[in-house]
């Protein structure tokens, strides 16, 4: 809740900048026609659903922009301040955002693949449902949030691809398995399921954390048999497991 708070403020802060001072206009034709604008002014530009592929943007103003699902692939946003800027959506895989401000700039469901992130900074900035976050850009617990939020939305693809990162960054991190557990059970992955209950009952186990003990083996044990159907199963069926989890899904909870 506080970070919606902050994000609306910060968009209603440079809303107004944008309505007292409007983008250059001469540079934002120049950026149309050539897309190549560097150190341009375009504070507040509109820029929905452009293609800017490539565009030379090095330098320039761009705070509280709006570039909501414009293709900026492969695009120059060196040292470009994008403060409050809107990229919901936007597809920056390629783009080379070294130096770039990203305080409070809102990147969630951004393409972010092979996007060159050396050296920025974006504790302040909008992740959520990014797809291909670099490893560089967040540590093992930013990941695991990250997480979580697919996690919430039924997306078990998504989560899964944050914990793995997650683990990546963070081997020893029971939580990351176990949440992975979750996710890939209700993925239809018993098997990892099972192989990632394991880990996480072991690691919690090997860190005397007995909540968390007790919570893999529980886990686990339920995963063990929803994946083997028989008459005696009958009543753990599949909505009997996914209630579990739901339940489970609040230890996630516990890392944050």
């Amino acid at each position: 809740m506080k970070k919606l708070t902050t994000l609306t403020t910060i968009l209603l802060l440079t809303g107004f900048a944008a309505t007292a001072q409007a983008e250059n206009s001469s540079h934002l034709r120049q950026l149309l026609s050539t897309k190549s604008c560097t150190q341009c002014d375009l504070t507040g530009a509109g820029l929905v659903m452009n293609d800017l592929a490539g565009a030379n943007l090095n330098q320039a103003n761009l705070v509280g922009a709006n570039l909501s699902r414009t293709n900026l692939t492969g695009a120059d946003l060196r040292g470009a301040n994008l403060t409050g800027a809107s990229l919901y959506g936007a597809n920056l895989m390629g783009a080379d955002l070294r130096g770039a401000n990203l305080t409070g700039t809102d990147l969630r469901t951004a393409y972010l693949t092979n996007a060159n992130v050396q050296g920025i900074d974006v504790r302040n900035a909008y992740l959520e449902g990014a797809v291909g976050i670099p490893t560089a850009l967040g540590s093992a617990d930013d990941f695991y949030k990250w997480g979580f939020a697919e996690w919430q939305k039924n997306d078990f693809a998504g989560a899964i691809a944050n914990y793995n990162r997650a683990i990546n960054l963070k081997p020893q991190f029971p939580g990351a398995y176990l949440a992975r557990a979750m996710a890939k059970f209700r993925n239809q992955d018993d098997a990892g399921a099972i192989k990632d209950a394991m880990v996480a009952e072991r690691l919690y186990f090997s860190q005397s954390d007995r909540e968390g003990t007790q919570v893999a083996q529980a886990l686990l044990a339920k995963i063990k048999l929803a994946s083997q159907p028989s008459e005696s199963n009958t009543n753990v069926g599949n909505g009997n497991m996914v209630d579990l989890i739901t339940g489970l899904s609040t230890m996630l909870l516990k890392f944050f």
